[in-house]
């Protein structure tokens, strides 16, 4: 508790979160957020519904059991007056997935109904993007898509369209699906869905990427040596292949087929094991790998040996709570719907909603002047994705993209000068 304090300056309550004594000594009563995530659902659920008595203006519970369904969290959430639940293993289940969908990628964040994605793609040897300026590669490529940012070394930019791509630039293309698959066709690096895919770790992530895979279409083998976790994944997944053996022995990894597995997901409880693993699946020519890290200190690790396709079950929880909390200061013009963070985190995505009353409808994005490392990178409206020119306006009711980078971005007035 001392160390939390210290580090991050907050102020630290010791006791039990269902103590109504520690949640009074809190101020739960005058809080805007309160937020529950101990290892116990349950002890979350009640811990909210206390200090929503007791005058909490939102709370938000951690729920994990794969066994409360979609009809139990609905009434658990009704019945509790809770205002969201959050479960971290199939958030990053489903990051995964997508990623999976799209093996050239390092990242796909989804925005509006799936609309829309922003792709993170690492530039290799071989790229036809290599010495070109982004107004260029527009007009080359048919396909409708904008480059929104690029990352080089520690260095990030929003670029304009006289920027150069070079090899070895991690790149964040905004698009339809649609549109991102036909580029990658294009430039001759599309590369086919993971359908066989094997799993390290019978973890609840594990347990629902494996559903996901398995409804559609894919197959899966997951390697696990508690024989706790693989009973009740035998019972639970019974189209899954689930080997008992340590999946840190290399011999049974080549022995399960590891060279002949479309994707590999290192999914143990250390991040060191994970990072290892995952680095023998890329040398043994795995054609997608993707690593669970949770501790920050180890992603630099995993993207200096080539690991670019990092998942952290904790930070897409943080999103989520960030984003809640910037939702509740929008009172005028815009409210944020989505907010990832891109880039290693350098660089932030955010999903507006616009209100009638926000001041720069119909207005030519041109003749706004906005922030310096701020890009409209998409507008939603209708359900169809516009990939925005300096002649398209924004209206009330659209859904806008903004990428920012140096900037805390509470309403879409914020962008502007």
């Amino acid at each position: 508790m001392n160390d939390i304090s210290n580090r991050y300056d907050v102020i630290g309550v010791c006791g039990l979160g269902t103590d109504y004594e520690t949640l009074s000594d809190a101020n739960v009563e005058s809080c805007d957020i309160f937020v529950a995530v101990t290892g116990s659902d349950e002890l979350n659920m009640l811990s909210c519904h206390m200090a929503k008595t007791m005058g909490a203006r939102k709370t938000i519970a951690r729920i994990r059991n794969p066994e409360y369904n979609e009809k139990s969290l609905v009434f658990m959430q009704q019945f509790l007056n809770l205002s969201m639940p959050i479960n971290p293993e199939r958030s990053a289940a489903r990051y995964i997935y997508n990623i999976l969908k799209l093996p050239n990628a390092a990242n796909v964040e989804t925005f509006s109904t799936r609309n829309y994605e922003i792709v993170e793609l690492k530039l290799k040897e071989n790229t036809q993007l290599s010495g070109q300026k982004i107004m260029d590669i527009r007009k080359k490529y048919r396909a409708n898509f904008l480059i929104c940012a690029v990352q080089r070394g520690n260095d990030i930019f929003i670029p304009d369209g006289n920027f150069i791509i070079n090899v070895g630039d991690k790149i964040s293309l905004a698009a339809a699906p649609n549109e991102v698959a036909k580029l990658l066709k294009s430039l001759g690096i599309m590369q086919k869905q993971s359908k066989s895919v094997m799993i390290l770790g019978a973890s609840r992530t594990a347990y629902y990427l494996s559903k996901m895979l398995l409804s559609s279409g894919s197959s899966v083998k997951i390697i696990e040596k508690d024989p706790v976790p693989i009973y009740v994944m035998s019972r639970s997944l019974p189209g899954a292949i689930i080997i008992k053996g340590d999946s840190a022995d290399r011999d049974l990894l080549i022995e399960e087929g590891l060279e002949s597995v479309d994707a590999f997901i290192s999914l143990t409880g250390m991040d060191e094991q994970n990072i290892l693993l995952s680095y023998f699946a890329m040398q043994n020519n795995v054609p997608k790998v993707v690593t669970k890290i949770n501790r920050n200190e180890f992603i630099s690790v995993a993207d200096d040996l080539g690991l670019d396709s990092v998942v952290s079950p904790w930070k897409n929880i943080s999103d989520i709570l960030v984003r809640y909390a910037r939702s509740m200061e929008n009172s005028v013009g815009s409210n944020v719907e989505r907010l990832y963070k891109i880039m290693g985190g350098k660089a932030e995505a955010l999903e507006f909603k616009v209100n009638t009353d926000f001041k720069y409808t119909n207005i030519p994005l041109k003749d706004i002047k906005f922030k310096k490392n701020i890009l409209i990178a998409g507008i939603i409206r209708n359900r169809k994705a516009i990939i925005p020119s300096g002649d398209d306006v924004i209206l009330a009711g659209d859904n806008v993209i903004v990428i920012g980078s140096g900037h805390r971005l509470y309403d879409l007035a914020d962008i502007v000068e």
